[in-house]
């Protein structure tokens, strides 16, 4: 007997018409929502925006920097001799004078040289007085035999020119005559022999004299040499000022060179900035910056510029002087938010800084319209910064509203409509 086939009422044909109508629905409902196929807009509270106004006037490019209040000079403590700490005369932060003692190192080797050198200069010095003495009496010996031959030689000479008139007469014979001529030559030779010797004698003594006195200064100045290297176991204070950066404890043992602080010299002060390397090449020596301090504003320009990149920090450091009224009660060591200008003041068009840079990079914008209720992509060009202001180069106007606040939330919107 037949069997009646019951007709489906979900075929797979009709669920595919169904679901396709219901894509349809959804993408037509999607696109009166979003304005896919025009604008896609989204609604804004005004009240969680920002709507700042583009303005002309003065525009300085600035970079905020950080500066570090330190003194106008500072002295570097470094030991010139070494040894072992014996003694602290003062502590860290002390304010010193010129040549207060500052600590005293101890060199036992160093010490007994120097009384080493002090005994032979004494025995050099006795010497010489020893040899002196002994040159003046030989020369007082060399003075009585000149004076002895001098005495001879006018009796030999009185007698050879009375023999010589008496043989003359043939007074007397030749044999006597010869011994009062030889007698007299003797003399002659002898007087010129004692004054010879005599003159050597006086060269010999000053060359003598000058050497001893050379050496003895030689032998001097290396006795004062240690003496000072020994006075510069107590190191002191090379000019008036505070010191710092000391750590020595009594018994530490120094080396030659090591550093034991420093001196700041608190008469003036000076500001240590350091900025990004990506403005080497900008910053030179005279640029000008400012700060405040107690609600007052004040004046700094930089004086040398370390070129040097400090390795792993990507900064480089500038040191900068005060113009004009230094701040009261600024201290060493004070930190400070500077703005340093890279630029001389020109007039511009002024767009404020905000939170719409992180989404945007400058590029564009969301412009406020003329009546207010609405806000559109604008694209736009920015070029130099201060730390208030970007300076617009095309796309905005003096008048012109824009919203500067963050675009976090908006996505790809192309349109908001503001509602207050």
């Amino acid at each position: 007997m037949d069997r009646i086939i019951e007709k489906k009422k979900w075929n797979n044909k009709r669920i595919m018409i169904i679901a396709g109508v219901s894509a349809l629905v959804i993408f037509i409902v999607f696109v009166v929502v979003t304005g896919v196929g025009g604008k896609s807009k989204l609604d804004v509270d005004t009240d969680r925006i920002t709507i700042s106004e583009v303005t002309k006037g003065p525009f300085q490019e600035t970079i905020p920097v950080n500066g570090v209040v330190l003194p106008i000079t500072t002295i570097y403590l470094d030991a010139v001799e070494g040894g072992r700490v014996e003694k602290l005369y003062v502590e860290d932060g002390t304010q010193m004078k010129a040549g207060d003692p500052i600590m005293k190192l101890s060199d036992l080797d160093l010490e007994l040289s120097l009384a080493n050198q002090q005994t032979a200069v004494f025995n050099v010095l006795t010497q010489m007085q020893i040899s002196r003495d002994q040159a003046q009496q030989n020369t007082i010996g060399k003075l009585q035999n000149m004076a002895d031959a001098d005495n001879a030689f006018r009796d030999a000479s009185r007698v050879y020119k009375l023999d010589q008139k008496l043989y003359a007469q043939k007074a007397i014979g030749l044999q006597e005559f010869q011994i009062a001529q030889n007698t007299y030559d003797y003399a002659l030779r002898k007087e010129k022999l004692n004054a010879q010797i005599l003159k050597q004698d006086s060269t010999s003594v000053k060359q003598q004299a000058q050497q001893a006195q050379e050496s003895y200064a030689n032998m001097k100045s290396t006795l004062d040499l240690m003496k000072q290297k020994v006075g510069d176991l107590v190191v002191k204070a090379p000019v008036d000022g505070q010191l710092s950066s000391m750590d020595s404890e009594v018994g530490q043992n120094i080396t030659k060179g090591e550093r034991l602080g420093e001196i700041d010299v608190l008469s003036g002060f000076k500001v240590r900035v350091n900025i990004d390397e990506h403005y080497i090449s900008r910053v030179y020596k005279g640029l000008k910056g400012d700060f405040q301090f107690a609600d007052k504003t004040y004046n700094l320009k930089i004086k040398k510029v370390f070129d040097q990149v400090k390795a792993g920090t990507g900064q480089f450091q500038v040191d900068m002087e005060f113009v004009g009224a230094v701040p009261q009660g600024i201290r060493n060591g004070q930190t400070l938010q500077i703005r340093l200008a890279l630029s001389d003041a020109t007039q511009a068009i002024l767009l404020p800084k905000g939170g719409f840079y992180q989404q945007t990079g400058g590029n564009w914008i969301f412009k406020v319209s003329a009546n207010g209720k609405t806000a559109y992509r604008a694209d736009i060009q920015l070029n130099r910064q201060s730390p208030d202001y970007y300076e617009v180069i095309s796309g905005l106007q003096p008048g012109d509203k824009v919203i500067t606040s963050s675009y976090d939330t908006y996505g790809e919107m192309q349109e908001l409509i503001l509602n207050k």
